[in-house]
């Protein structure tokens, strides 16, 4: 399940190293990434005036193959530089660029800003000396290209250090680094190309890719195909949802536990009027999944005490979550579905970056830790962690969370470990959101789902 490798600053440093240890120049790496940025822009904008801004490092020296290359297909080219080259690759670039370079307090701009001012390895504020003519120049342009990544955001953690343009398109240099899907640095990204130079990376740290989901064979029934236990608690909706979700997210019975109150929903689901250690004895379940709608008194305690009893795999969401505040390791590898504030509420204030809170997280609580929002992260106690592609704004919604639980639980359910099915559940969440388009409510989503699903087969 694993997708795209994405580097953090040192693991980019270091696999160019590698590269260059073989024999690869730094100039040689350069040339090539500037291609890659050239032909982008060509197939981006066509023959429009272009204004280059280089910094002083190797991303620069980038800018320079960029500006040049664009001049030899016709293209009106200028070059504005925030000062001097100062590495050997970059200043060889300059020396390849055959015409003048403005200072770039004094630029005056084009329809077309290639911004290569500052690539990977950022980690202070833009001086305000660069700062504000970058801001000038980006408002002033019809069209804005960043390479690798935008001046002005944090490698690492996708912090905002200068202005926060927002670009229609960037280029990524051989692998995706954490700012290009954390937030808010995404945000500002555009559409994300990325361009191969010929440098492989290989990290814990991926991108959450598109599952291969089997479909059932002839050899399958519906047990086979997974048995999704939802608690129903203080309000049944929810639990409803997660219901109707693990359902068309492919599991094969799914039974709604509780005083079967909720309204509406398939008569397909099972809803059993019992006590929850008594169905969930049955060894035929796969999951449980409790938390959605649960409420926060005594009784919802008990049904969660019973669930961590029961030696069942589990997904716990929602009031579970905040039940748990003060707990230590769990045992049988949870899946913790948490979004910002149950999170805190959980682990506390924690340190670093996203990744780094969601992999300490997962550490301390020996589970898979789902920290859910705009830019998603999923993290296992071993380190692996994944970032999830942008997702629409309209998941901003009562009730998406429950359906993101439902379709965790199936695909747990179906046999899949605890971080590929949760990573399966965001991807199959972002994708249904997708296809449900503007306004989306969360009930929308389950209809979108056998197509979601089907484009995972």
């Amino acid at each position: 399940m694993n997708g795209r490798p994405i580097l953090t600053a040192a693991e980019t440093r270091a696999a160019e190293a590698a590269v260059f240890a073989t024999g690869v120049s730094v100039e040689q790496a350069m040339e090539a990434a500037g291609g890659v940025v050239a032909e982008a822009a060509w197939r981006h904008a066509g023959r429009v005036p272009t204004l280059v801004l280089c910094g002083p490092g190797n991303n620069g020296g980038d800018g320079y193959v960029i500006a040049r290359l664009l001049k030899a297909r016709g293209l009106k080219v200028r070059v504005a530089a925030s000062g001097e080259p100062k590495t050997g690759a970059a200043r060889a670039m300059r020396a390849r660029w055959d015409g003048p370079v403005e200072p770039l307090a004094d630029a005056a701009p084009a329809p077309l800003l290639i911004d290569a001012l500052f690539g990977t390895g950022l980690a202070r504020p833009l001086d305000p000396a660069i700062a504000a003519p970058l801001e000038r120049l980006a408002k002033a342009a019809r069209l804005r290209i960043a390479v690798d990544l935008p001046s002005g955001v944090g490698t690492d953690d996708g912090a905002l250090l200068g202005p926060g343009i927002a670009y229609e398109m960037t280029v990524a240099l051989a692998v995706l680094k954490p700012a290009h899907r954390l937030q808010p640095a995404a945000a500002l990204m555009g559409r994300l190309v990325l361009g191969d130079i010929d440098i492989p990376g290989a990290s814990k740290l991926v991108e959450i890719a598109r599952p291969h989901l089997p479909a059932p064979g002839p050899a399958d029934h519906k047990y086979t195909r997974g048995h999704v236990v939802v608690a129903e608690g203080a309000m049944p909706g929810a639990a409803l949802l997660s219901a109707m979700a693990a359902q068309r997210g492919g599991a094969g019975y799914v039974t709604l536990a509780g005083k079967a109150t909720g309204q509406g929903g398939p008569a397909a689901i099972v809803r059993r009027d019992a006590p929850l250690g008594e169905i969930l004895a049955d060894d035929r379940v796969g999951v449980a999944l409790v938390g959605p709608g649960l409420g926060r008194d005594a009784a919802a305690r008990a049904l969660l005490d019973v669930a961590l009893a029961a030696g069942r795999p589990l997904v716990l969401d929602a009031d579970a979550l905040v039940l748990l505040a003060g707990s230590g390791a769990l045992s049988g590898m949870p899946i913790l579905t948490p979004h910002e504030g149950e999170f805190t509420k959980l682990f506390g204030a924690l340190s670093g970056s996203r990744i780094d809170r969601a992999r300490a997280a997962a550490e301390r609580s020996r589970a898979v830790v789902v920290l859910k929002g705009p830019d998603t992260v999923v993290a296992a106690p071993d380190g692996r962690a994944a970032i999830a592609a942008p997702a629409p704004g309209w998941l901003a919604t009562a009730g998406t969370g429950d359906i993101l639980a439902g379709l965790i639980a199936a695909n747990r359910a179906r046999g899949l470990d605890p971080f590929d099915a949760a990573c399966a559940g965001v991807w199959l969440h972002g994708y249904a959101a997708r296809l449900a388009g503007a306004g989306l409510i969360a009930d929308d989503l389950i209809a979108h789902l056998p197509r979601a699903l089907e484009a995972c087969l």
